[in-house]
């Protein structure tokens, strides 16, 4: 290796393609989804480079045709598990010996991989294992992951030039070490971003991580898998272990090289494992780091100055788009009556017009939620707002299971702030709203913060500067990425860092520097050049 201080190149976001009408990206894509379309990809485990067929095969159908198979992968097992860990601590020490620029490198190549050869690859795949649209697809699978990929390696090269000051005849140095064992990562089913970046932003630190990935998003996770693969990551760096059941994570979190935890996923699995984690204290060769980003029920709050065209669409868009299957959808809302007044019927319409089905039809604003269970949970949570008293459907509610999960996009109002509509995730496209007195402000931005334990993302809206400085004082604690006159979602990599507190995690900010310290040790280096040779001070020489 060279001796020379070097840059990594300039981290820049992704470009959005549009795949509009007539447009080369458009033409590709389509292509990709119909070469999907006619195979059955055959998913195995792999542990040290090694694939491995464990034979207990489980099938991945498209959630908007769910007789459709597009996969069938091989679940791990507990032994295989057992191997994935001595895998990963195996690699463990030549890993942790590259430069880390090296590892960069190859985090760099894997960007620029995606952003040319694999873009639409791995577009199709998630459009078709997760039913996300084009665009949807685009902003995650192509944009998100390359932006992670790009701005990790630009924010690791930041932490390692951080060092502390020198006196005279002293250098003093700071050194990042890994975490000494092995990192867990946990993927969700719903960004295919978040599932490149759990298990790559411990590794680019120098870490060697087990990765589970979410069954429902294993397609798209075994393209990322095959991508790092072409782009260098070595055997046993990360570890593949798809279908491995809960009650088996427990051989890797009583492991007792369990060096940490890169999680998303919901509240309750994660308190789960914190929990597990607690008690395997005593075992433990380090305490382990818990990162976790656990979901939200967040919020848009309009003040009656806001711009009542710019609050229609941001509900639209921050409710429905992915079928409101992101940790930061909008599930709440609070408008003020006259407000209310003015955008009820237009909004009632836009959403009526809003076209569901096959995410293969670019016409189609919305896919399918992603599973059967999910389904059945929006299907009861809108039946329990049609029977309860003072809740109102005004728009949407149907469901239809035949072909595919389809849920409509479903706007209720609530006359009581506090029924569970208010506080609960839900995870889909239904979006409740409060209807407050306009005089009612100040109450109002007090109920917003003490409704619902999560604090992921909340948006405000207003014309009136005081209204909204007055929203960011009381709402301080209420959300990690706080949004004025947007909608709640689409946070981009090195712009808005993500991450929120309460419920919803560790606030660990994936998308910036703060993420990837916590994967690291570090180690404070002192070298004297020329040292004492006698113990006493010159204060002794004196009566």
């Amino acid at each position: 290796m060279h001796d020379a201080i070097v840059s990594v190149p300039e981290p820049i976001n992704e470009p959005v393609l549009t795949y509009a009408v007539g447009t080369a990206e458009r033409a590709r894509l389509k292509e990709a989804l119909a070469s999907l379309e006619n195979e059955v990809v055959e998913i195995p485990c792999v542990v040290g480079g090694e694939r491995v067929f464990t034979g207990k095969v489980r099938e991945v159908v498209m959630p908007h045709r769910h007789k459709h198979v597009i996969a069938r992968f091989h679940a791990a097992t507990d032994e295989l598990a057992e191997r994935a860990i001595k895998a990963s601590l195996a690699a463990r020490r030549e890993w942790t010996a590259m430069r880390w620029e090296a590892r960069a490198a190859i985090l760099l190549r894997a960007a620029e991989l995606l952003a040319g050869p694999w873009r639409q690859r791995m577009n199709a795949a998630t459009m078709h294992g997760q039913s996300k649209t084009a665009h949807q697809a685009e902003i995650d699978a192509a944009c998100e992951l390359i932006d992670f990929w790009r701005f990790n390696a630009s924010f690791a090269q930041e932490l390692y030039r951080q060092q502390p000051k020198s006196a005279p005849g002293i250098w003093n140095m700071t050194e990042l070490r890994p975490l000494e064992g092995f990192v867990f990562a946990l993927t969700p089913f719903n960004f295919t971003a978040i599932a490149g970046n759990l298990p790559t932003a411990p590794a680019l630190m120098g870490n060697t991580v087990v990765w589970k990935p979410a069954e429902a998003q294993v397609l798209a996770a075994w393209r990322i898998y095959e991508l790092l693969e072409e782009a260098g990551v070595p055997p046993g760096v990360i570890n593949f272990i798809p279908g491995l059941p809960h009650g088996s994570t427990n051989l890797l979190l009583d492991h007792p090289a369990l060096a940490g935890i890169h999680f998303t996923g919901s509240t309750e699995v994660f308190r789960m494992m914190w929990k597990r984690v607690a008690e395997n204290l005593d075992r433990y060769k380090t305490y382990p780091r818990l990162i976790g980003e656990t979901g939200g029920k967040d919020f848009i709050v309009a003040h009656p100055s806001a711009d009542p065209k710019a609050l229609a669409t941001a509900m639209v868009r921050g409710a429905f788009e992915y079928q409101g299957q992101k940790c930061s959808a909008a599930s709440r809302a609070y408008i003020p009556r006259s407000l209310w007044d003015t955008i009820k019927a237009e909004l009632a319409d836009t959403i009526s017009s809003i076209k569901m089905g096959d995410v293969s039809d670019f016409s189609n604003f919305m896919g399918a939620v992603i599973k059967q269970g999910a389904f059945d949970k929006h299907t009861q949570a809108i039946a329990e707002a049609r029977d309860t008293s003072g809740m109102k459907i005004i728009v949407g509610g149907g469901t239809d299971g035949r072909e595919g999960w389809f849920v409509q996009p479903t706007l209720i109002t609530t006359e009581d702030p506090n029924v569970r509509h208010m506080k609960d995730e839900f995870f889909g496209p239904i979006l409740t709203c409060h209807v407050y007195p306009d005089r009612a402000w100040t109450e109002t931005l007090e109920l917003v913060d003490r409704t619902s334990p999560y604090a992921l993302t909340g948006a405000v809206f207003s014309r009136d500067r005081a209204a909204i400085m007055d929203a960011m004082t009381r709402l301080r604690d209420a959300a990690g990425n706080f949004y004025i006159n947007d909608k709640p979602t689409g946070a981009v990599v090195g712009q808005q860092p993500f991450g929120g507190a309460r419920a919803s995690g560790t606030d660990d900010k994936a998308g910036s520097p703060q993420n990837l310290l916590r994967f690291t040790a570090a180690r404070t280096i002192k070298e004297t050049f020329v040292a004492p040779t006698d113990y006493r001070y010159s204060f002794l020489d004196g009566p």
